[in-house]
């Protein structure tokens, strides 16, 4: 009998605890007997807080967490964290308060199950509050101790493994948040093998008629590949070995869920993905990462163009190899990542592979470092608005398209695409953000507002008495910026925020060839009015504190102006038409059309408007614009430049009868109306129909009404209708 079971046997028998003995045979692997004790106490004690308690699947349900102990337990976290991962629920689903737990297992236990408790006491307006908010507490958790995150991505983990007892739209929802939120979050930290298994198990949850065509896909193309695979690898370990070089190669294989986002990105078939297959090649020291490479590039040819260094610059979450594509045997895409094994269990396990939990206290190592300077960071942007702005701040931080960029010492930090020198500049310290005046580029001056680009040299000029400019807040895109200033702006006294947001909104109006001198006292009230402000001083305040967007203000006093000038029936009271916002962007906004609507030139639109994003154009009808109708301040009313001058996408859905050729009929009916096809997708519904979708480009309504026409008139058209986002869509 092991030790499990000796500790086993303490539990009377109508309390066993399903899955008990496997989490204390892999605690009893690498803690103390007195550790695995308490581990066991933990178990005991959740099971009769449990007691009577069940899960979807019918077992009881203290089940649940010990199943989240044990993947912490495979990933050689302390004892603490085991103990609350299986008490995680205590204080949310019992009676059990958070004294009661520090009392019994000690205050960093009970510290750690609050911070993953959700906010189910509190209520919220809707759903989406109550979800940002618990998501905000736990993040905030986590600046004060990174085992947060551990017990609730093991928590995740479990659920998604045991995901199909839920309804299907509880399945969908909690799908979609893991693959949004939960699985980045998990690559952010370096839990590699946990982000993957997530993103898989979301996947298939989300989308299961996909995962299921795509798996099937991928057997069959996969053949014998793998065996061939296997042959390559055997014939780089001999070459490794006659170099002198210790090292270990393994075969390996995307997994589903990256091939299918490659698959959406660059829009092609499995066919024309090039990298399903790997070779993984471990060595000692990383100078033997580049003599490997040498090796491996000498025995198969290399793809120029896909060598990226991850050794000399690591990913922001300590993420550290060689990745090159070889040209195998056959023309085969080979991708070969080249580590060391520390670099592997960093690749594999993350923070957990360097985290130390003596005294709540971090160990060494890059990995926690960086996990705990990004943490840090939510404390600032916790400040900057609601539930839902942080959520959406993080969001931008959890999918970071990087550029990386030096400081003159040559210390290299990574940025988010697009970021501009202030982003830099917040980057470096927030002080050095507040006080920048100017910058140069590769020892160039350059505007504050110039968005980087890969192996830049960034220097930043600071002045003493500077501050923050608040149309800063217009155009940086890090989520630490963003709120620095607004937090220094929220500073400033009352006048010089008044006077600060006249000069901004007297800026944006004159792009509008307008004035504050040509707005009523009465425009100027209305409009505070309907962004529920006391009075124009108050909406000048906000303009200057950074809390409204002067761009936005401007074009709405600019309507107001004209239209107090047609009710007067002064057509040149201004001097100028009506001040429409010009689509065509000629204003500097960057300007985009929905994919969900497809407007085109001749639509009722309106237009949603996002602080260094720009403008995006929707059609009235669209779906998406009743959601966001609940932010009014953010939208525009738009008009279309008569000017325009170019063409426009736009989505058509046709229900054809599944005859050979149609397609090709179809697509040769659009062409005959002089009309360019960018897309076409084809989705067969059942044996009598199929579904087409094209991508077409049109000048306007008129035009597209022209080209329906000659559509609908087709034999085998069934049904014909412009693509249009509903609140039943949801894939």
């Amino acid at each position: 009998m092991d030790y499990a079971d000796r500790l086993l046997g303490l539990l009377p028998g109508s309390r066993r605890t399903p899955g008990l003995k496997d989490l204390l045979s892999a605690a009893e692997a690498y803690l103390p007997a007195d550790q695995v004790e308490r581990i066991r106490q933990a178990a005991e004690f959740g099971a009769e807080a449990h007691r009577g308690q069940t899960r979807k699947t019918g077992e009881p349900y203290i089940a649940h967490p010990v199943a989240a102990a044990e993947i912490l337990a495979g990933l050689r976290v302390d004892a603490d964290t085991i103990v609350a991962a299986i008490l995680h629920d205590v204080i949310e689903d019992t009676p059990i308060a958070k004294e009661e737990l520090a009392a019994r297992f000690g205050a960093p236990v009970a510290e750690l199950v609050d911070g993953v408790t959700k906010l189910d006491q509190i209520q919220f307006k809707n759903r989406e509050e109550a979800q940002a908010e618990s998501f905000r507490k736990m993040l905030l958790a986590m600046v004060r101790d990174l085992r947060v995150i551990l017990v609730k991505l093991a928590d995740r983990l479990h659920n998604m493994r045991t995901i199909e007892g839920m309804s299907t739209v509880r399945r969908r929802a909690i799908a979609r948040e893991t693959l949004d939120i939960y699985a980045p979050l998990a690559e952010r930290l370096g839990l590699y093998a946990m982000k993957l298994e997530l993103e898989d198990l979301g996947f298939r949850a989300l989308y299961p008629q996909r995962h299921r065509v795509l798996e099937k896909a991928l057997k069959r193309a996969r053949g014998n590949q793998r065996e061939f695979l296997t042959r390559i690898a055997t014939q780089l370990a001999e070459a490794l070995k006659r170099a002198g070089i210790d090292a270990e190669v393994d075969a390996r294989e995307k997994h589903l869920y990256s091939i299918y986002r490659k698959m959406l990105r660059k829009r092609v078939a499995l066919n024309e993905i090039i990298d399903v297959y790997g070779l993984r090649v471990i060595v000692e020291g990383p100078d033997a990462c580049y003599r490997a490479l040498g090796v491996v590039h000498a025995a198969f040819r290399p793809m120029p163009g896909r060598f990226k260094d991850y050794v000399a610059i690591p990913r922001v979450n300590g993420y550290q190899s060689l990745h090159t594509t070889l040209f195998g045997p056959n023309g085969l895409p080979i991708e070969a990542q080249i580590r060391t094994r520390d670099m592997h269990l960093v690749a594999e396990s993350g923070i957990a592979a360097h985290w130390k939990y003596k005294a709540g206290e971090p160990g060494s190592g890059a990995g926690p470092a960086q996990a705990r300077e990004w943490l840090t960071n939510l404390v600032a942007m916790q400040e900057s608005g609601s539930s839902e702005e942080f959520l959406e701040s993080v969001r931008v931080d959890l999918y970071p398209d990087k550029v990386y960029v030096f400081t003159p010492k040559g210390r290299i930090l990574r940025l988010p695409r697009n970021a501009t020198v202030v982003d830099f500049a917040y980057a470096v310290h927030t002080d050095v953000g507040n006080r920048c005046v100017a910058a140069k580029i590769d020892r160039r001056l350059a505007p504050l507002r110039t968005e980087l680009r890969n192996g830049q040299t960034i220097e930043i000029i600071t002045s003493p008495g500077a501050i923050p400019n608040p149309a800063w807040v217009n155009f940086v895109v890090t989520a630490k910026a963003r709120a620095a200033i607004r937090q220094y702006l929220k500073g400033l006294r009352r006048s010089d925020a008044i006077e600060l947001g006249l000069r901004l909104i007297n800026q944006s109006l004159a792009e509008l060839r307008l004035s504050l001198s040509d707005i009523t006292p009465m425009a100027l009230a209305a409009t505070a009015s309907e962004l529920g402000m006391a009075d124009a001083d108050e909406l000048f305040e906000k303009v200057g504190l950074g809390e409204r967007l002067a761009p936005l203000i401007a074009h709405r006093l600019g309507s107001s102006a004209t239209a107090t000038a047609g009710a007067a029936g002064d057509e040149n009271a201004t001097g100028l038409p009506p001040v429409p916002l010009a689509i065509a962007g000629t204003e500097g906004m960057l300007v985009t059309y929905g994919r969900c609507c497809y407007p085109v030139p001749g639509d009722p639109i309106m237009a949603f408007l996002t602080a260094g994003r720009g403008i995006t154009v929707h059609r009235e009808e669209c779906a998406n614009v009743e959601d966001y109708r609940r932010h009014p301040e953010k939208w525009l009313s738009v008009t279309w430049d008569p000017d325009g001058g170019r063409q426009f996408a736009s989505g058509l859905r046709l229900e054809v009868a599944n005859r050979v050729g149609v397609l090709a009929a179809v697509a040769a009916a659009i062409a005959g109306t002089n009309t360019n096809i960018d897309n076409v997708e084809l989705h067969e519904r059942d044996s009598e129909t199929s579904e087409l979708m094209f991508e077409v480009r049109v000048r306007d309504r008129r035009h597209l009404a022209q080209v329906m026409r000659v559509v609908r008139r087709m034999p085998d058209v069934l049904r014909l209708s412009r693509t249009l986002a509903t609140r039943s869509r949801d894939e």
